[in-house]
């Protein structure tokens, strides 16, 4: 076959082909029968509503009167209609060139009830479920209540629960929804183990997270329960611990749960990897910023090259350095820490670069949910102001302000973009919660017998941020009754203004047989002076009376009875340094005070006092503890001092001894005298005895040592030796169920034949 009709034939073969398909469609469209869907909709018509307007219901449709029935916008317009919750049926058909629309309607919820619960108020689960009354009932919402309540029952730590719905049908299609509840028993942590840990011990682990291992002596405590939100956090937990003692490589390769056959415990495992221990290398800034001082910033570094490596310390570091820049005028300074590990020295190098950040402004701050406390007193704990330069470093220290007023359940402040490109508005979220408290304290001691404590506090006083107390305790040998009301930002500034009206009763019968008594009322305000110093300063005014029932000339001046007025003027300097004011392990503080006796009284003294402590860890959980404590008191008229004014030395100051137990005696009488001065130091260790920390045990190796003497009494039985005395000896610490418990054993190593000694002291007491 030559070319051209080979050619010929192709063309012949391609032209019959098209034509093949494009005749069939056409020929089918003729001769195909008219579709049930090609009619025009000329009405729409409503059956089955009893609630729900007809016009209502059409409008839920895609379709319309006039258009052409499709069977796309016909199941979108079912769809429309289901999605709507109204309904819980629709069907429509085609009748009298018309769409029929058929509808059965959701009943309405007349009422929401529990039973079972017990755990859980009503008003909690209530407070989650989407159901409520005179609204549509609709299966998927009963169906999301169940989970959200099981998933509440799970988070407070009942696994077990159960929730059944069940429906009740009512006249004109109402129901009441009623959830039986089986809350089952809390599903505790049976035990926690840790896989990988090479460096520290399974029970040294467990101290550093807050998911607890269910004990018999915990039933005061919920952290042995099952919460899956605190394992997570309890992975970060151990993260902070590791690289903390200079494992920067340090993760949680996994953390898992597995509940017991009986449903009622889980075992809780912690896959880790420690990596190797790392120390401090070169630590440098870098930064292209104008005229800042390198040399200075390198001064706020936290850490030195060689020591173990701490992400803590860095962290430190950059907020120090952040706020250094902003006080210097460079409010959008980013310091961002580069931190490079050299594996093979096992060295970290840190450089810190600072760049100018994005200049942005605050434009507007919030606050959200606060019902009873008033914005101002928010605001005030805020860094930052409307019109400021937004400051990263601010931002978390006002945060960490609100949350230290303890007002608040939760803070939390977010930032969303303003107006402007260069605006941000701050959103400040609270949680309220009760601020009052009242408080019934029982204690006992070897000094003091039984003793009661009663208070009731409000610390947000109609929602102003203000204090008011009143407070009592009672033992056998003193009474003290209290009321304060405190301002902490008085005339709008940073002053802490405060006044007290006070009574308190002294009985010395077992050191003097007599008893002392101050009624009086008080001011002060207190400001700081610096980031961790503040003073403050008082006023006093007070009646003081000595009672001595069994006074004779022979005691002489000192012990006669008397009643007198006291005229005080006064003030306190504190710095504090510490890094826990409850449990301190690192850092320092210093108090030192003066009180005057002014000549608008009856008596005229000058009495003055300081307290020092140094703390320094050392080991893996050793803490060493050092203090120096003294006081002097001289009268700058020459009237002598009264006897309630003089130091008492003894008991907690020096253990070993019993209150008041060392000092000037008369010793005819075997009465205390008190002291004019005294200076006390002392050693103490905290030393781990390999006790689980859950306990609450802490224990401590001390020696106290120190001169106490001079008295102004001048008779031939009174002894007054400013000898050196000394002691030591065991402290226990238990923080039980029941409240704080001390046992004190000690033994002197330096005293005088007058001095009343001690072995053992013991404190105890609650509160509920």
């Amino acid at each position: 076959m030559t070319n051209s009709k080979f050619s010929a034939f192709i063309a012949l073969f391609a032209f019959t082909y098209l034509a093949t398909i494009i005749a069939e469609p056409l020929a089918a469209q003729e001769n195909r029968a008219p579709a049930e869907e090609d009619f025009s909709i000329q009405f729409i018509e409503v059956e089955g509503s009893q609630r729900v307007e007809a016009d209502t219901v059409r409008s839920y449709m895609i379709l319309k009167p006039g258009m052409t029935a499709d069977p796309l916008l016909l199941d979108q317009s079912l769809k429309s209609m289901f999605a709507s919750g109204l309904f819980a049926d629709v069907t429509i058909r085609r009748e009298r060139g018309g769409l029929i629309v058929t509808v059965v309607e959701n009943p309405i919820v007349n009422r929401v009830i529990f039973e079972g619960n017990d755990k859980l108020d009503d008003d909690d689960l209530y407070e989650e479920s989407s159901l409520r009354p005179r609204q549509v009932y609709t299966r998927s919402k009963i169906q999301n209540d169940v989970e959200k309540f099981v998933e509440l029952y799970r988070r407070s730590g009942r696994f077990s629960a159960k929730v059944e719905p069940k429906v009740i049908q009512l006249p004109q299609n109402r129901v009441d929804v009623v959830f039986e509840i089986e809350e089952g028993e809390t599903t505790r942590v049976r035990s926690i183990n840790f896989i990988g840990n090479k460096r520290f011990d399974d029970d040294r682990l467990r101290e550093e997270i807050s998911t607890q291992e269910s004990r018999w002596w915990r039933f005061l405590s919920s952290n042995d329960k099952y919460d899956p939100d605190r394992i997570a956090y309890d992975s970060d937990l151990l993260r902070r611990f590791y690289l903390s003692k200079g494992y920067a490589d340090f993760r949680v390769i996994s953390s898992f749960a597995e509940l017991t056959r009986d449903g009622k415990k889980f075992f809780v495992t912690f896959n880790v990897e420690e990596g190797e221990k790392y120390e401090f290398g070169d630590s440098v800034i870098d930064t292209n910023l104008k005229d800042v001082n390198i040399q200075e910033l390198e001064q706020l570094i936290r850490h030195e090259t060689g020591r173990v490596y701490n992400s803590k310390k860095v962290d430190d570091t950059v907020d120090d350095l952040t706020e250094a820049l902003g006080t210097k005028g460079y409010a959008f300074a980013d310091v961002r820490p580069r931190v490079r590990r050299n594996r093979k020295d096992l060295i970290v190098n840190i450089t810190y670069r600072i760049q100018e950040g994005p200049r942005v402004y605050v434009e507007r701050i919030n606050v959200n949910n606060n019902v009873r406390t008033q914005d101002r007193v928010i605001r005030r704990e805020m860094y930052l102001r409307e019109g400021d330069a937004f400051n990263r470093a601010l931002l978390n220290k006002s945060e960490r302000n609100i949350k230290a007023l303890n007002f608040f359940g939760e803070v939390e402040i977010t930032e969303t973009p303003g107006d402007d490109e260069d605006s941000v508005v701050l959103d400040i979220d609270v949680e309220e919660q009760s601020t009052g408290e009242l408080a019934f304290g029982i204690g006992y001691s070897s000094v003091e017998d039984l003793s009661t404590q009663f208070s009731i506090v409000e610390r947000n006083l109609l929602g102003r941020g203000q204090l008011l107390s009143l407070s009592t305790s009672i033992s056998s040998q003193r009474t003290f009754l209290n009321l304060r009301f405190a301002e902490p930002y008085f005339l709008n500034r940073d002053l802490f203004g405060s006044v007290d009206v006070f009574r308190t009763t002294t009985d010395y019968d077992t050191e003097a047989a007599l008893e002392t008594s101050e009624t009086g009322l008080g001011g002060s305000i207190g400001f700081p002076v610096a980031e961790d110093a503040r003073l403050n300063i008082f006023v006093r005014l007070s009646e003081n009376e000595l009672i001595n029932d069994a006074y004779t000339p022979q005691f002489g001046a000192y012990l006669r009875p008397f009643t007198e007025l006291k005229a005080q003027l006064g003030y306190t300097y504190t710095i504090d340094k510490r890094d826990d004011v409850i449990d301190p392990t690192e850092g320092w503080d210093f108090i030192f005070s003066q009180n005057i006796a002014t000549p608008l009284g009856d008596v005229t003294y000058i009495r003055s006092t300081i307290v020092a402590d140094y703390y320094k860890p050392f080991f893996e959980e050793w803490v060493f503890h050092a203090k120096l404590s003294g006081g002097i008191i001289g009268d700058y008229e020459k009237e002598g001092i009264s006897y309630n004014d003089n130091f008492f030395v003894g008991g907690s100051i020096i253990r070993g001894f019993k209150r008041s137990g060392v000092g000037p005696r008369d010793l005819q009488t075997d009465y205390v005298l008190g002291a004019k001065q005294y200076l006390v130091g002392t050693l103490e260790a905290k030393v781990p005895l390999g006790i689980p920390k859950d306990f609450g045990i802490k224990t401590y190796i001390f020696t106290d040592f120190g001169v106490i003497g001079k008295t102004d009494v001048e008779a031939t039985n009174v002894q007054d030796d400013t000898a050196f005395r000394a002691s030591y000896g065991l402290t226990f610490n238990w923080k039980s169920p029941f409240g704080p418990v001390r046992f004190d054993l000690a033994r002197p190593l330096a005293e005088e034949e007058y001095d009343r000694a001690q072995f053992f002291r013991f404190t105890a007491g609650t509160r509920f």
